[in-house]
Parts: C-alpha cells; structure tokens; sequence
C-alpha cells in the first residue's frame, strides 16, 4: 500500500511537472486555428468599424484569421455575458468599451458578469469623443440654440441610441443631466441603426462617437453641434468645442478595448497584445483610424495594467452620473 501511494504521488509530481511544460508550449503556437472576436453591437457602428479595422492587421501578426460576430442586445451586456463565460482558451474575445465595461455597472443591478472580475485586459485600441449631433433639418442652428430647445420641448423631442448602457445612451445621460431634462429615449440595437435612423430623419438628436459620425457630417446627412473634448478633432475642424460652443460641463470620450475571459493564460494575453500594439503602430491602420477621428492610444497605454487601471476609473466615474438613472 505504501508503494502504491508513492508510486501515485510521484505520477501525480510527474504529470503536474508536464502540464507545466505543456501550457507554455501551447502559448507560444497560439493560434492554432481561427479567433473570434465578439463585437456587441450591430455591424457598422463605432465599435464594429475600430474593431475589424484593428483585427485585420492583428490577424496577419498571428497568422490566423479573427473572425468578427457582431451580437446585439441590452445595451451590449448580452454579448459580453456570453464572452465571459466563453472558454478562456483565447480564441473567443470581446471588443468592449466606456458602455459594456463601466457604465453597464451602475445601470444594471443584476449584471450577470463584472468587468474587473471576469476577464482579463488585453490592450486599450482608440479612444472616440462624442458629438452632439442632430437630424439635419433640426431647428437649431448652434448648441446654444439646441441648448434651450431641447429645454422648452422636453417631453416632445427625443434621443437616439443603441440601448441601456451603450455608448451613445450613457454619453447622452450625461448631457440631459447636465440640462436637467429628460427627453424621450429611442432604442435602437446598435449605433450604426440609431445613424440610419438619425439619416432618414426619424429621430431628432443623439450623442455618438465619431468614428460613427465623420462621413455623415462630411456629406452633410447630419448635422454636428459640438464635440465633447478640450480641443477640436482634426478630422472635424469646422466642428466647436463644447467650450468654445457655451456648454463647457459636457465632456466626454468613449473608448474601444479588447478583452478575454478571465483566467486566460498570461503568455496568450501578452501575445494579444503585442499583437494590438503592432496593429497599432502599422501607418495603414493609423490613417484609418485618424481619418476617423480616432485618438490613438500611445505604448503606455495600451499595456493590460493600463487597461485594467483605466475600467476601474471608468466603473468609479459613471457610477455616480448613471446611479440614478436605474
């Protein structure tokens, strides 16, 4: 019996001693076979367009394809719960952002995942700042028209946006608590429906990220009353400053990141995200995303300590703007 159980112990030391060689060795020839790359919202939106322009280039560097799967619904939290509870192998990631990473905390009491908790940060991709932006035959000429507008028709204006705790819903609760409105909310699953719809005229106003914005605005489908930044866009010159327009309190910039689910092996997640960092650094996909009116992360910020650094911030910032909207 006593050789038995020495004979059991030394195989159990033997084959943990192997599982130790083995995981390594599996990292370093990931991938081995296609990656999917959740977007959780419609093709065609902010998120989708960063998305496939960044895992284009992401997937040369890892000599596999990354297949995008564009899943809609709540605000982006149904997607995201479907990646967290994906295998965390490294071939099922999420492109997430300021809306299904932090505001979705405060906006959803039953969240069924929490983003500091259940995955791991792999690279923060661009940053979005957001524009007030209106159907083109909107009365108001400037923000500060749009200003007290919205605030004699409240009840019968109303805002766009791609649901519960996206991007454009949470940006804009921002501006309608800064105005001290509450104006009708129009869902939509997605931010490139919630455009079209903005397009044809069938919504008044909604708040957006640029990248969804610029070739709407160039061709004069829409109309741009303010970014919510500091300083004004190079890719929308023409387009004020909230400041410089009279509504300095309303500032905000979303972001795109990606993530996998949580216990995603070390070597995978800096693999991934040298991956990122060299799409990143790539002047092809820089054009593309500057002509979008991206910022672009510099090579401190794009690091998983970066990222999780900057989803614990977000959670603590839009918690207490959002609190009180559940």
């Amino acid at each position: 019996m006593t050789f038995v159980r020495a004979l059991t112990g030394a195989y159990a030391v033997a084959l943990a001693s192997l599982g130790a060689f083995v995981a390594p060795a599996e990292a370093q020839t990931y991938p081995t076979r296609s990656v999917t790359m959740i977007v959780p919202f419609a093709a065609g939106g902010p998120t989708d367009v960063v998305a496939r322009i960044v895992t284009a280039h992401m997937a040369q560097t890892l000599g596999q394809s990354i297949i995008i799967e564009n899943v809609v619904g709540a605000g982006g939290t149904t997607a995201t719960t479907r990646a967290a509870r994906a295998a965390n192998d490294g071939y099922t990631l999420i492109t997430g952002h300021m809306g299904t990473h932090a505001a979705s905390v405060p906006l959803y009491p039953k969240l069924a995942y929490h983003p500091e908790k259940d995955f791991e940060p792999i690279a923060l991709l661009a940053g979005t700042p957001i524009l007030i932006l209106a159907r083109k035959d909107f009365p108001p000429k400037d923000l500060t028209e749009f200003v007290a507008y919205v605030k004699a028709n409240a009840e019968k204006v109303n805002a766009a946006h791609a649901g519960v705790g996206s991007v454009s819903h949470v940006s804009c609760e921002l501006l309608h608590s800064i105005l001290d409105i509450k104006p009708v909310g129009v869902p939509f699953n997605g931010t490139g429906p919630a455009m079209n719809a903005l397009v044809a005229g069938q919504v008044d106003y909604m708040c957006d990220q640029i990248v969804n914005a610029v070739p709407q605005i160039n061709a004069g489908t829409i109309k741009a009353y303010a970014i919510a930044t500091p300083a004004r866009n190079p890719s929308l010159p023409n387009v004020p400053t909230t400041a410089e327009a009279g509504l300095p309190k309303f500032q905000a910039q979303a972001w795109n990141a990606i993530f996998a689910p949580k216990g995603t092996s070390p070597a995978i997640v800096a693999s991934l995200n040298a991956a990122a960092s060299k799409a990143l650094d790539d002047e092809t996909v820089r054009k593309r995303l500057l002509e979008l009116g991206s910022v672009i992360p510099g090579p401190a910020e794009r690091t998983p300590e970066s990222l999780a650094t900057l989803v614990k911030n977000e959670i603590a910032k839009w918690t207490p703007v959002l609190k009180p909207a559940t």
